[in-house]
């Protein structure tokens, strides 16, 4: 029996778009029939290195090509109306995370998306790892106290990620993943107060992001939490960890360690997170099942909310709550 291949295009190939092609190109129910970037050479280069068409204008690209599924993988600030537009083709859609940079423009594409019917998931990756899948599972019916979370790198060269209204800052591009697991494993934010600043970064030509980030929420089931996020650091780490009375769950980077009275217990992933969200996705899309997609539209407007909110009280030094309109 012939398996169906879908036809697949990306827009947008830098960055974590490389992630996906490596893993769609290997995948037995998937034809990459299509690239497009706005810088040509790397358009070509990638369409020559899977065989795919190159194209520098994705409206050329959605005009001519018929698609199945798109992976939509540009910066905040470029993504304008593709959504709509690869949607209400009826093509299915992978949107990389942050999903926007304005709250009124996404609400308005998650409504469109709702309405299209296609399949839409984004791109919270660490939901898919096997040990946050085992914290999810010990932390059922747990009463959870105390949230903390760190993201902290290094700066990175790109020129639009120094820019706020290009990328949003480092929480809404980068620490966005945190944010996103605190709300898999505890739930909805209630209110967000930040503090942030440009301290020892200033050296570097045109950045008007901050280079510490330090927030506070509440949470809907009462619990209270803390992130940091910071780019003045030559390593990469970033983790949560989750207290509870005669508890903690740990998650650094994508080991687990469970803390409980007289027990320790330690476990190491086993699995490649991107890999598994695109199985998930390309598998729903062929069966019309979505129950394995773990971040869909709605969930990326969510976490979104909450990293605009933190930019908000950091402009205002208000508390910011956050609304449930998005649901």
């Amino acid at each position: 029996m012939k398996i169906k291949k879908l036809k697949a295009g990306f827009i947008g190939i830098g960055g974590v778009a490389a992630t996906h092609l490596n893993i769609l190109k290997k995948h037995k129910s998937v034809d990459i029939i299509s690239v497009c970037d706005i810088a040509e050479v790397n358009a070509v280069r990638a369409a020559e290195e899977i065989g795919a068409r190159a194209y520098t204008d994705a409206d050329d690209m959605l005009e001519k090509e018929t698609l199945d599924v798109v992976f939509l993988c540009v910066p905040p600030f470029a993504h304008k109306d593709l959504e709509q537009k690869i949607v209400r083709k009826g093509i299915h859609l992978m949107v990389e995370k942050p999903v926007g940079l304005n709250m009124k423009e996404v609400y308005a594409k998650q409504k469109v998306i709702r309405k299209s019917g296609v399949i839409c998931a984004t791109g919270y990756c660490l939901r898919y790892l096997d040990t946050v899948q085992k914290a999810k599972e010990y932390l059922a019916g747990k009463e959870i106290a105390m949230v903390r979370g760190y993201y902290l790198s290094s700066f990175v060269e790109t020129p639009w990620y120094r820019t706020m209204s290009k990328s949003g800052g480092q929480l809404v591009e980068q620490a966005t993943h945190i944010v996103d697991l605190i709300r898999y494993l505890n739930g909805d934010f209630k209110k967000v107060y930040a503090n942030m600043a440009l301290r020892v970064s200033e050296d570097i030509e045109n950045i008007d992001i901050p280079d510490v980030s330090s927030v506070n929420f509440t949470f809907e089931n009462g619990a209270i939490g803390h992130l940091d996020c910071s780019f003045t650091q030559k390593d990469h780490r970033m983790g949560v960890e989750l207290l509870g009375k005669n508890f903690r769950v740990m998650i650094d980077g994508t080991k687990l360690t469970i803390f409980e009275e007289e027990n320790v217990i330690t476990y190491s992933s086993e699995v490649d997170f991107y890999e598994e969200q695109d199985n998930a996705f390309i598998e729903a899309i062929l069966t019309g099942r979505t129950e394995n997609i773990l971040s869909d539209y709605t969930n990326g407007l969510k976490t979104l909310e909450a990293t605009l909110a933190a930019n908000e009280s950091q402009k205002t030094d208000n508390v910011i709550p956050i609304t449930k309109t998005g649901s």
